[in-house]
């Protein structure tokens, strides 16, 4: 369970994560070594030594490790204080003070009467309800919710880089221009004539529902020292995030959003709205023999100038392994490791994002996608994260089912291309 560091263990958090980084630096350099005597054993006897593949597979996968240890220890490092007041409230806000207090209070015991009270008085003040009785859970404090929202944004690899709308139904429409603004350049005195309307289309994005179900015993309840509402952020953060990446690439849009790799593709060459553009990288599950990264240079260029200046790779962890062996003309890695704490690892110095649930390379399979999310992939979270306290289904634990409402989709198809490993 996560709770305030003081000033030692802040200092210790800080140590702890400089040793993680210099661990990362030092393993990328043996991985550069290691490589490069590979394929000097490849250019001189036209093979590398069966040692030298292992150890560099070796070598890679810690790699991996330290780097996943890296963004842990950093994230932690970074995680604010619960209950610290937020923009807009103030800490002697009364209704919010008294909300904690019933919701704690609900928690620990399941007396509901306080919550109860607060749902007259916050309908009044045209809030959302507090209360909603026992059978849809309670609204957890807004604290609490803000905190879930910001750990998820820092975890949930997708929604870091996508837009972000908070809505308060259960819809989201928008209005998006397939053929850009309408406009034209005209003398000062000269006629204005007409513009073309601008094709609208219209995008949905239903919020679905998600949901998690931490367990504790009575006995962590009723310890006055444990700060529940800490636990319960600590318990939901992981299980939602996980659901939610994995939606984010690959949902199919029924009960849950829908992913940018379950929209209808198309060669980049007969692109057109609705569809995502595609590159293919010449050889079926793989990528070209020769000078295999010239294609990551055909996708970058596939992305129009004013999305590719904020665009992001994003990949898992096996494809970025393979990338990780590429050079340039002049012997240069095209994958760099981040340059410092908290920084993202670079390809041809875009940043690269890794999101396991994209899929390995095989035949066919859209491995890599390259974009700005931010304008192309749109997260919506209805406000609002509900607690139903169930303490008779698992004796002698207490069950919170706890349920946020999330949808997502692609709002701008011209925003994100994707790496196809085939023939054409």
């Amino acid at each position: 369970m996560h709770t305030d560091l003081t000033a030692p263990e802040i200092k210790a958090a800080g140590t702890e994560v400089a040793t993680a980084f210099a661990d990362f630096a030092t393993t990328f350099e043996a991985f550069r070594e290691t490589n490069d005597s590979r394929l000097s054993e490849i250019e001189s006897r036209l093979g590398a030594d069966v040692v030298t593949e292992e150890k560099l597979g070796r070598i890679d996968q810690a790699l991996d490790d330290t780097k996943r240890r890296l963004d842990r220890l950093t994230l932690a490092a970074r995680r604010p204080a619960l209950g610290a007041p937020g923009a807009g409230e103030g800490a002697n806000d009364a209704m919010t003070q008294e909300h904690k207090v019933a919701f704690a209070g609900y928690m620990k015991s399941g007396e509901a009467a306080g919550l109860k009270g607060l749902e007259a008085k916050v309908l009044e003040a045209k809030a959302l309800s507090a209360g909603s009785g026992p059978d849809g859970g309670y609204l957890v404090p807004a604290t609490v919710e803000r905190e879930v929202l910001r750990r998820l944004a820092a975890i949930s690899p997708i929604r870091a880089i996508a837009a972000n709308r908070v809505i308060s139904g259960g819809l989201y429409k928008r209005a998006f221009s397939t053929t850009g603004p309408a406009a034209g350049w005209v003398a000062e005195t000269a006629a204005r004539p007409q513009t073309n309307g601008p094709t609208l289309a219209e995008l949905s994005f239903p919020a679905m529902e998600l949901y998690a179900m931490p367990a504790a015993t009575q006995t962590l309840l009723d310890d006055a020292v444990v700060d529940i509402e800490q636990w319960l952020a600590d318990e939901v953060e992981t299980v939602f995030a996980e659901q939610e990446g994995k939606a984010f690439v690959t949902g199919d849009g029924t009960n849950k959003p829908k992913g940018f790799l379950a929209y209808d593709t198309v060669a980049e060459a007969s692109w057109s709205w609705g569809r995502l553009g595609t590159v293919s990288t010449g050889v079926d599950g793989a990528f070209a023999a020769s000078n295999p990264s010239d294609v990551l240079i055909d996708l970058i260029y596939a992305l129009k100038a004013g999305y590719r200046q904020n665009a992001t790779f994003v990949m898992n962890r096996k494809t970025q392994s393979a990338i990780r062996k590429f050079k340039d003309s002049h012997g240069n890695y095209l994958w760099q490791p981040p340059a410092s704490v908290g920084q993202p690892a670079t390809l041809m110095s875009f940043p690269v994002v890794e999101a396991e649930d994209m899929p390995d390379i095989a035949e066919d399979s859209l491995s890599i996608a390259f974009g700005d999310f931010r304008r192309g992939y749109l997260v919506v979270d209805r406000a609002g994260v509900r607690v139903l306290r169930d303490p008779y289904s698992s004796k002698p634990y207490v069950l919170f089912y706890t349920t946020k409402r999330v949808g997502g989709g692609v709002q701008d198809f011209a925003a994100i291309k994707l790496l196809k490993f085939a023939a054409s």
